[in-house]
């Protein structure tokens, strides 16, 4: 039977966790789903924010949200998450790993965020590690018995376009962090941990194959917001499509991704750059 394209997004009565839910792209991987019918579970670091979050979801789109407070690293906060949704919900069948480490997040501040390769702090190597790839693991690991156990399930884990090839420390001259007022750069740790998601993201689809479990990633581009301008100009001249992505322009992706739009497709790495890894 060939089912409707709409059919294909639909995600009425589908529960979906998105870790970071609460930050800028988070919010609007949490509005797709809500848009298609789906029961966005805001998971971050501030239960508040978390909350507060949902309760917008749901006002503005008409699907219950959930808000949970939760830090990727720390396993009892996951496990307690995924009790929180099973009790709520009575499953999960999406998991979007977008939570991440970032100059607005850390606590340790810009400055020693961007620090130079050579006096890169030990500190945050680690931390960054921690949150971009060991948070991923925990969530992946405790969400996927659930999926085990419905021998069904989708998990985008989210990459980066500097997860596929070095950043070009040229994009950089002349800018500032608007911020800071200091030159800035893409740290080391963000770019090896953002490349090792990535490949998480191969071995669990191949893994889980065989439960009924997909598993793909997203690699997107830099997301205008206000950056400093020759940063910005530096930057488009390297994009095909000579330009910054629009905060809502992963969203049909990630629809994507979640649905059964992409029902053949595990192990994949979509990248929605506007063709800056093409060339």
């Amino acid at each position: 039977m060939t089912r409707s394209v709409q059919d294909l997004f639909d995600l009425r009565g589908r529960v979906v966790v998105i870790t970071g839910g609460a930050g800028m792209l988070g919010m609007q991987h949490a509005a797709a789903i809500a848009e298609a019918g789906g029961h966005a579970v805001i998971a971050d670091l501030s239960g508040e924010l978390a909350a507060h979050s949902a309760a917008e979801i749901t006002r503005t789109h008409g699907v219950e949200a959930l808000g949970l407070q939760m830090d990727v690293t720390r396993k009892p906060d996951v496990e307690a998450m995924v009790a929180a949704v099973v009790e709520q919900f009575g499953r999960i069948d999406g998991l979007i790993n977008n939570a991440a480490l970032t100059v607005t997040s850390g606590s340790e501040g810009a400055a020693r965020y961007f620090a130079s390769f050579e006096e890169y702090p030990l500190d945050l190597w680690d931390k960054a590690l921690q949150v971009n790839l060991t948070g991923m693991f925990l969530c992946c690991q405790a969400v996927g018995k659930m999926m085990v156990s419905q021998r069904a399930g989708v998990i985008v884990n989210i990459a980066s376009d500097i997860g596929n090839i070095s950043p070009d420390h040229r994009i950089y001259e002349g800018a500032v962090n608007p911020h800071t007022g200091k030159p800035f750069n893409t740290p080391i740790a963000y770019a090896t941990s953002k490349a090792g998601v990535i490949n998480f993201t191969r071995y669990l689809a191949t893994y889980w194959a065989d439960k009924g479990i997909r598993v793909n990633c997203i690699s997107p581009g830099g997301v205008y917001a206000g950056h400093d301008p020759q940063f910005v100009k530096n930057l488009t001249q390297r994009i095909p499509l000579a330009r910054m992505a629009r905060v809502d322009e992963y969203r049909g992706a990630i629809l994507f991704l979640l649905s059964d739009a992409s029902s053949y497709m595990t192990g994949a790495n979509l990248i929605v750059d506007g063709g800056r890894t093409a060339w």
